[in-house]
């Protein structure tokens, strides 16, 4: 698998990448190393050790993954609280509220259903730096002395998990959505029970599809990978909004009454708009991944609202909202962070927002979302090159230079290595789609021409 943590915690396919064995040892160096950082804390009570909480999305692997995580902390120790099927924000939420010291979440959020993943949260609900992360890679398969008797860990299920996540969402949401008619698409996710019950306790009218998870249909067809389903039943039932998850629930993506999607860099526009009007915009500034639209960049600009731009990846985005105390970012998939109600993207808490300024406003999501004209976007993948060579082939710098010369002012191109695999991605905007495509092809002719294939 190579590193073994990526972006977003381990992922692979389970039972051949991710397999039961992998989890367990993953879960005794993660409380060793936590635990030799200070980071694992006994209640204080007599007897007491540090606790977990361990959730999970509906993958039929999950349940195996989860018995194999929640033993491998329970014989380093640690006490753990069962959550059972919740969204990965969920997970995050209760590892702060509980007063826990570790967090743990199996899903491979928005992959199909034979991959799974385990992603790690420290106190307080937030993800692991990636030094810690390498940390506990190195640790894996050491030999350690297990405790006996009376210091392994207990483990129990904690029954208010769902209600517990969704009280917390409802005590976040800033108006009621009532008068608001919704289609809710959970994937057959993690969210199946928890968005479509939280939408209406705040007073929506909800039609929820995708919501029958059965272990093996997650992402299959449906949320916010493939939202043809929820285009369809937004118009056929004349619904006013639609709201898209993946697996986990960290995403968000939208559409509107005629059943046009809306992106994750325009519910972000919507967002910081209504939160710079309320007064609680931090900065009046909003974080955005390289890849934004520029259409988004330049309706920031007009709104007197700055834009500050980190790489690809909801980790970049936390360390910058962490680092300057910014309290809205996100990325173009949905992945909305709200810093003041969550440590992660909540796609849930997100769409709840969403709705409370259309039921605020009185106004439809097309028009909040005419705020930012997208301008067309192509993306080409060119596989197999040595993207290393990109920095050092001056016949690509030239090529760079003259699709920008191309655009101007009028467009904008990005050319980066994927960070998991053999890619370079070529990204073109421009004023026309025809525009966009022409300057792409040109460009990723030359990533082919220029940069050796990869040995």
């Amino acid at each position: 698998m190579g590193r073994l943590f990526g972006t977003d915690g381990v992922r692979g396919l389970a039972n051949r990448d991710l397999t039961a064995d992998l989890a367990l040892d993953l879960a005794g160096a993660a409380a060793h190393v936590l635990g030799e950082l200070g980071e694992l804390h006994a209640s204080g009570r007599p007897g007491s050790r540090p606790r977990a909480v361990v959730g999970r999305d509906p993958r039929a692997s999950g349940e195996f993954l989860e018995a194999a995580t929640v033993a491998g902390l329970a014989s380093a120790g640690l006490d753990v609280l069962v959550l059972g099927v919740l969204p990965t924000p969920g997970v995050a939420q209760l590892t702060g509220d509980l007063g826990v010291d570790l967090g743990v979440m199996i899903s491979a959020s928005h992959n199909p259903m034979p991959d799974n993943g385990i992603k790690f949260f420290a106190r307080g609900g937030h993800k692991l730096p990636d030094e810690v992360e390498e940390q506990i890679e190195a640790r894996l398969h050491e030999g350690w002395q297990r405790p006996v008797g009376a210091d392994v860990g207990r483990v129990v299920a904690y029954e208010d998990a769902l209600s517990d996540y969704v009280e917390h969402l409802l005590s976040c949401t800033p108006n009621r959505l009532n008068g608001l008619r919704v289609v809710v698409d959970t994937g057959n996710g993690a969210a199946a029970a928890a968005s479509p019950r939280a939408l209406r306790r705040m007073g929506a009218e909800v039609l929820a599809i995708h919501s029958s998870p059965d272990g093996y249909n997650i992402n299959e067809g449906c949320g916010s990978t493939h939202m043809a389903d929820l285009r369809e039943a937004v118009v056929e039932h004349g619904y006013d909004v639609g709201i898209a998850h993946d697996g986990d629930a960290d995403r968000c993506l939208a559409v509107d009454a005629e059943g046009t999607v809306v992106d994750g860099d325009q519910i972000m526009a919507v967002l910081a708009v209504a939160m710079r009007d309320r007064g609680k915009l931090a900065d009046d500034t909003v974080v955005a991944t390289v890849m934004s639209n520029l259409g988004f960049k330049l309706a920031m600009r007009r709104e007197g609202i700055t834009m500050v731009e980190t790489a690809v990846g909801d980790r970049y985005v936390l360390e910058s909202m962490r680092a300057h105390r910014y309290n809205l970012g996100g990325e173009q998939s949905g992945h909305v962070v709200l810093l003041d109600y969550a440590t992660t993207g909540d796609g849930t808490l997100t769409a709840l927002h969403l709705l409370a300024r259309m039921a605020d406003t009185g106004k439809p999501l097309a028009e909040l979302a005419s705020v930012m004209a997208k301008l067309p976007q192509v993306l080409i993948n060119v596989r197999d090159v040595d993207k290393a060579a990109v920095s050092r082939s001056t016949g690509l710098a030239a090529a760079l230079a003259a699709a920008e010369q191309r655009l101007g002012d009028t467009g904008r191109v990005l050319l980066r290595s994927s960070g998991t695999e053999p890619v370079v991605r070529v990204m073109v905007e421009a004023p026309s789609d025809a525009q966009a495509r022409v300057v792409a092809e040109d460009l990723a002719a030359a990533v082919a021409r220029e940069i050796p294939l990869r040995v």
